[in-house]
């Protein structure tokens, strides 16, 4: 039987511009309390890219370079039953409370998915509560599982260095 996991809180502050939304943290970020803590995921390498940060940045260094380029970084799934750390094993999903953190920081104009796994799980359980319009782009997945060439996502991803 599946072990019912649970999201962090979200990255945020008061000049966030754009939220980026997962699914769920997978095993190894978990386990390190990070986002995208596995290796072989591409997120922190096109977030360093985008931003022209060195690479040699901790995670808080990671995390104060997100909220410098207003970013806000979330989970769509507050909590859910998987097996591994792919998104199709999630079972139960339930969602975070997106809706009221986007009426409580409405400086955030766009929604951005971390792929369209992310994409379909808001659309279901957190579209139909929303109380303001948005824009949703669904981006590429920095997954590993998702075998997208690395610089087709980093060329997917540049819409966070506009202004939205």
């Amino acid at each position: 039987m599946p072990d019912r996991i649970c999201s962090f809180p979200p990255i945020i502050d008061k000049e966030s511009r754009v939220l980026v939304l997962g699914t769920m943290p997978g095993f190894e970020s978990l386990r390190m309390q990070q986002y995208y803590a596995y290796g072989r995921n591409d997120f922190w390498r096109i977030m360093l890219s985008l931003f022209r940060e060195g690479e040699s940045l901790d995670y808080d260094g990671r995390v104060s370079m997100l909220l410098r380029n207003h970013i806000a970084v979330w989970d769509v799934l507050q909590s859910c039953e998987r097996c591994s750390s792919a998104d199709s094993d999630i079972k139960q999903p339930h969602p975070n409370a997106i809706a009221e953190l986007l009426t409580e920081h409405s400086g955030i104009g766009a929604v951005c998915f971390n792929g369209k796994g992310a994409a379909a799980l808001f659309r279901r359980l957190v579209q139909p509560h929303m109380q303001r319009q948005v824009q949703y782009e669904t981006l590429p997945s920095t997954s590993p599982a998702f075998t997208m060439p690395y610089q087709q996502k980093l060329e997917g991803w540049n819409i966070l260095s506009k202004n939205f």
